[in-house]
């Protein structure tokens, strides 16, 4: 750094000191003070700060009860009912990061809905959506990866059936399934490496997050009218206008967490997770996490072994292609009047698939989950690529200052009328 150069002047000199050799406090002034955020941002906008909350409380947790667990097949178990019982607070400990890793989930799927709706995936935005994707990914393999380590009944289980599915791709299945468990069935060379993973991924999906905000930061953050900011008029500080509405919606959120963790801690649980794992003893219906059971109801809906584990990773390797599928340039729903209709009813087939998921595969449930996969695919390859061709969009506002104003004197003519 040129000596000759003048940093930014602080009234704390300690502030001073660290800005002329590092600048990062006039960094976090640009980027979380001065950032501009749209001045229509409603509170979808707030979960992606929810989650990032959510994942810091993960780790935490996560890192204080790897100091009491045993990643050992016959000890596992045991480690958990011990952290449970005799550990200071370990029930907090463990009911915090259960029930965190519930509510994550739910977050990160109402913020990857939000980012579909109004169309966050779109140019200039694609790398960021990709980058999200790939963080649902790795969340993905850390749940799993985490239902394995209590060592109950459906761990032992879930862990057998989803390895199984490797064994299912053509040559190198038998030899891959192999090397992901470390022997020939789901043992204690699986369980210590599951647990190494579970522990070092959800610092990849930090890093990873880390580089999504920096991508958002780019270009900007999208708004419920999809428009681009025309102005400064158009825009907001983040702090303290959003830092207030974030924190509104996290005290919020934290309230309803709060209220589960200690009014009702296993409503997400499996009962058979609280038996020990036992190999001779198959439990009547192996389920997958709730959060899990709209891919897993795709793998099922399929007869086919090698069929079912294709479309199930498609249904969300598909989603990284979703900015080129989608060749409209209009990026809010609420200007597409028939395509948005499109969009909700995939949602609720989402929440749908979830649901049969955790029923068994068979009679209705059965039905209906090959409706939804084929819904699912047809949305996805056929109506987001090609609806636009007969869509006829709405005109967009001119400004987000514009629909502002529109909308206050809206409210001031009702206002009048009503006195």
């Amino acid at each position: 750094m040129n000596n000759s150069s003048d940093p930014k002047k602080y009234k704390n000199s300690f502030l001073n000191w660290i800005e002329f050799r590092l600048p990062i406090v006039s960094y976090i002034e640009r980027e979380y003070k001065d950032y501009p955020m749209p001045k229509n941002c409603n509170y979808f906008w707030s979960f992606g700060a929810m989650a990032t909350i959510l994942l810091v409380v993960l780790i935490v947790t996560g890192i204080f009860l790897a100091m009491n667990y045993t990643p050992h097949t016959d000890l596992a178990f045991n480690s958990v009912e011990r952290i449970m019982r005799d550990v200071n607070y370990g029930w907090l400990l463990r009911y915090l990061h259960s029930n965190g890793a519930a509510f994550f989930f739910i977050v990160v799927y109402i913020h990857i809905m939000r980012g579909m709706y109004y169309g966050s995936y779109k140019y200039p935005r694609e790398l960021n959506w990709i980058l999200g994707v790939f963080i649902f990914l790795l969340m993905m393999a850390t749940a799993f990866l985490g239902y394995t380590l209590p060592w109950g009944q459906m761990s032992y289980w879930g862990a057998t059936v989803i390895t199984n599915l490797f064994s299912a791709i053509p040559v190198i299945g038998e030899g891959l399934k192999t090397w992901i468990l470390g022997d020939y069935t789901v043992g204690n060379a699986t369980l210590n490496r599951f647990f190494a993973l579970h522990y070092v991924l959800p610092f990849v999906i930090f890093g990873v997050v880390a580089l999504h905000v920096a991508a958002v930061h780019v270009h900007g953050s999208n708004n419920p009218s999809g428009i681009d900011i025309k102005s400064k008029n158009d825009t907001v500080n983040f702090f303290p206008y959003m830092i207030i509405k974030d924190t509104l919606a996290i005290c919020v959120f934290g309230f309803i967490i709060a209220a589960v963790v200690f009014f009702g801690p296993n409503l997400m649980a499996e009962v058979d997770n609280y038996i020990p794992a036992n190999p001779m003893v198959t439990p009547s219906h192996i389920v997958a996490n709730w959060y899990l059971a709209p891919f897993y109801a795709i793998l099922r809906a399929v007869p086919d072994k090698l069929g079912g584990v294709a479309l199930m990773f498609a249904s969300i390797l598909i989603l990284f292609f979703l900015p080129w599928l989608d060749r409209v340039k209009i990026r809010s729903c609420n200007y597409r009047p028939i395509f948005k209709w499109f969009m909700m009813l995939f949602f609720v087939n989402f929440f749908v698939l979830g649901y049969v998921g955790m029923k068994p595969a068979e009679g209705i449930y059965l039905l209906v989950a090959r409706m939804g996969l084929i819904y699912y695919f047809v949305f996805l390859l056929l109506i987001t690529p090609f609806i636009g061709r007969i869509e006829k969009t709405k005109k967009l506002p001119l400004s987000i200052s514009n629909i502002l104003n529109n909308n206050h004197s809206e409210q001031n003519k009702f206002q009048k009328e009503v006195n």
